[in-house]
């Protein structure tokens, strides 16, 4: 079965931006799908004055998990912390165009991704940022998702 992706999300799959990792980065967010077994790691670079300088990312998965991170990392680029947490999954969909529905999750993974990275800079800064509720590690199937612990470590 042929997916039907814009030409936005192609382009973004083709041509990422911002792939790589940030050293020392003001924060790191790593979220996991375990069902389609997609990773995506987000890194920041936020100043002083609380505005995200620059954004990078690693991610393995699929090709609309590449192009979410990549637009994700675009759209954050320049904006405040608070002006992060509101690039949701929805403005990143939007901005690419639409995504097949079976693809949306990626999208998800990309917004949780930045939540992640924003609490890492949270915590590493010991402030607290509006909003922002502590990120899940696996995203699973669902949005209304319960938090399973790592039985590695049990």
């Amino acid at each position: 079965m042929a997916m039907n992706y814009s030409d936005a999300v192609m382009d973004h799959f083709t041509n990422p931006r911002n792939v790589g990792e940030i050293e020392n980065a003001s924060g790191c967010g790593t979220v996991g799908n375990a069902v389609c077994g997609d990773i995506m790691r987000i890194y920041l670079d936020i100043d002083d004055s609380g505005v995200i300088r620059d954004a990078k990312f690693k991610t393995f998965g699929c090709g609309a998990a590449i192009a979410t991170s990549s637009m994700a990392t675009e759209l954050v680029k320049g904006k405040t912390v608070q002006e992060a947490l509101e690039v949701t999954n929805k403005a990143v969909m939007e901005a690419l165009d639409g995504l097949p529905p079976v693809k949306v999750h990626c999208s998800l993974l990309a917004e949780e991704a930045i939540h992640a990275a924003l609490w890492d800079y949270a915590e590493k800064k010991g402030i607290k940022i509006e909003g922002l509720e502590k990120p899940v590690q696996d995203i699973g199937e669902h949005s209304h998702v319960e938090v399973v612990e790592d039985e590695s470590e049990l």
